[in-house]
C-alpha cells in the first residue's frame, strides 16, 4: 500500500515537473522569436476574469488555468504571445531578476567594486572585473564616483546582494542630463513591442534615453525643450498605460498635434 502512495506520488511530482518545463520551453521559445512573432493587443484584466480558453495555451506570470480556461491571478494587462498568456501589473515594487537592464546611483566604492542603489530592497554590487575594461583599484573613483548614476544589467540575484556587469551594449556612466522615476510595471508600456514606443520619443525630440526595468529613466538631449517633450511623452504614457490607440495619440502629441 504504501509503495502504491509513493508512485502516485511520484507521478503527480513528474506531472507537474513537465508542466513547468513546457512553460518554461515555450516561453523560451517566445523570447528567441519574439522579434517576428506579433503580440496580440493588451487589455485590462481582473482576478478571476477568463483571458483565453483553449488546451493549448500555456499559464505564465499572473495567470492560472482552470479546466480549459486561463484566468487572470491578478489586475492587471493580459498579453498572449504564442502560446504564452501572462497578465502584467499595473502597480508594484520592483522584483529584480537575472537579465534585467537596471538605472542606479552609486553610493560607495570598496576596494573589489562599486554599490549601487538600485531602488531594490538590496542593493547593488558592480565587481570590479565586470567593467568593460580593465580598471586599476587606485582610479576606481576615477571611473566610477560616488553619485554618478549607472546603467547596468543583473547577472545574478542572491539573498545578500544584486551582482550587476557593464559588460554589454548600451551600459555604462550616464552624464549629463536628468534622471526621473517611474512605476516599474510602467516599463514595459514605455518601451514598448520590441522598443518601438521608446524609439519614436527618441527618433521625435533627438534625445538618448535610457530605461531601467526598476523604473528609473534617464534622458539627455540638445536642449531643456527636447528633454521636457520627452520626459512629458512618456509621463502621459505611464497615466495612460491601458488606454487604447496609445501609441497613436502619443505620437499625436510629440508631432504638437
Amino acid at each position: 500500500m504504501k509503495n502504491k502512495i509513493n508512485k502516485v506520488q511520484e507521478a503527480e511530482d513528474t506531472e507537474e515537473i513537465e508542466d513547468t518545463e513546457e512553460i518554461e520551453e515555450a516561453e523560451e521559445n517566445e523570447a528567441k522569436t519574439y522579434v517576428s512573432e506579433e503580440v496580440k493587443k493588451r487589455k485590462v484584466v481582473v482576478p478571476g476574469e477568463v483571458i483565453v480558453t483553449g488546451e493549448d495555451y500555456l499559464p505564465s506570470d499572473g495567470t492560472k488555468r482552470v479546466g480549459k480556461d486561463i484566468l487572470a491571478n491578478r489586475f492587471g494587462l493580459a498579453e498572449e504571445a504564442g502560446r504564452v498568456i501572462r497578465v502584467l501589473p499595473i502597480t508594484g515594487a520592483f522584483m529584480p531578476r537575472r537579465g534585467n537592464t537596471v538605472l542606479g546611483r552609486v553610493t560607495d566604492i570598496t576596494f573589489h567594486g562599486w554599490l549601487v542603489d538600485i531602488d531594490s530592497a538590496t542593493s547593488g554590487f558592480l565587481p570590479i572585473e565586470e567593467s568593460p575594461r580593465f580598471i586599476s583599484k587606485n582610479e576606481m573613483d576615477q571611473f566610477l564616483a560616488i553619485g554618478d548614476v549607472v546603467a547596468a544589467k543583473i547577472m545574478g540575484v542572491k539573498a545578500k546582494g544584486i551582482d550587476l556587469t557593464l559588460k554589454s551594449k548600451g551600459l555604462g556612466k550616464l552624464e549629463n542630463g536628468f534622471t526621473f522615476k517611474v512605476s516599474p510595471n510602467r516599463v514595459p508600456r514605455v518601451i514598448g513591442k520590441e522598443g518601438s514606443m521608446i524609439n519614436m520619443i527618441k527618433e521625435k525630440t533627438g534625445c538618448s534615453i535610457s530605461v531601467g526595468q526598476n523604473g528609473w529613466i534617464w534622458i539627455s538631449g540638445e536642449n531643456i525643450d527636447n528633454e521636457i517633450k520627452a520626459r512629458k511623452a512618456i509621463d502621459f504614457i505611464t497615466e495612460k498605460v491601458h488606454m487604447e490607440g496609445l501609441t497613436d495619440k502619443v505620437e499625436e502629441m510629440l508631432n504638437g498635434n
